[in-house]
């Protein structure tokens, strides 16, 4: 499969919609490296550390984050907490050979300083973006909200993917709102593995959806 986006981003709508458990779903689907340039909280290994034994990553494939912070809370107090600052000049895209797929913490607009917003750092990178969201009650009002914060930077957004229980009408009425795919949808599974991953990736027939994305992103450039 022929991949020419090079760096793809996964944002979230907010904390705990399921950002790493789709970057899992797309670093297994599409062949991809990890990284998680800024980590707050790091029981367990952190994200990186749960994705990597999820899909039991050789190394070479997770990059080590550039922040790590122990405290679960917003980057920017996570880093006052240890007395260091969040430096956006630091968080330089990496240059690895195929694609990339790059964990943002936590939602659009969390600080990664006191002067500087997660939203800030995607403009700088200008990357394609991918925006997970809740599948249920709610999920409308934050998916459009977010859309249009980034749309007002300019930020190419791929396509949305809802976690959660799938649900009958908010994925055509986030389209039919913002113009924007709804190319996927994970629902809760009865046992998180990498095996049930490549289930759903085949079932709803990724690999061939993200061609097609890739497609319209090339003819755009």
């Amino acid at each position: 499969m022929k991949v020419p986006i090079g760096h793809l981003i996964v944002c979230g709508t907010d904390t705990d919609v399921g950002k790493t458990i789709i970057s899992a779903w797309l670093v297994q689907g599409l062949g991809a490296m990890y990284w998680k340039p800024v980590q707050s909280g790091l029981e367990a290994g952190g994200d990186r550390g749960r994705l990597s034994r999820l899909l039991d990553l050789p190394a070479t494939r997770v990059l080590p984050e550039i922040y790590a912070f122990q405290q679960p809370v917003s980057p920017h107090w996570a880093a006052e907490q240890e007395q260091r600052c969040i430096d956006p000049d630091q968080l330089t895209l990496p240059k690895v050979k195929g694609p990339l797929i790059i964990e943002t913490a936590g939602g659009l607009m969390v600080p990664l300083n006191r002067q500087w917003l997660q939203l800030d750092q995607l403009q700088r990178w200008n990357q394609p973006l991918i925006l997970v969201a809740r599948s249920g009650l709610g999920t409308i009002n934050h998916t459009l909200l977010s859309i249009e914060a980034l749309r007002k930077r300019n930020l190419n957004v791929l396509g949305v993917i809802l976690n959660g229980t799938p649900h009958p009408d908010n994925p055509a009425t986030i389209e039919e709102f913002t113009g924007v795919p709804v190319i996927a949808q994970l629902p809760i599974l009865d046992e998180l593995s990498r095996e049930a991953l490549a289930r759903q990736w085949q079932l709803q027939e990724l690999s061939l959806r993200f061609e097609r994305l890739e497609d319209a992103w090339s003819e755009s450039r």
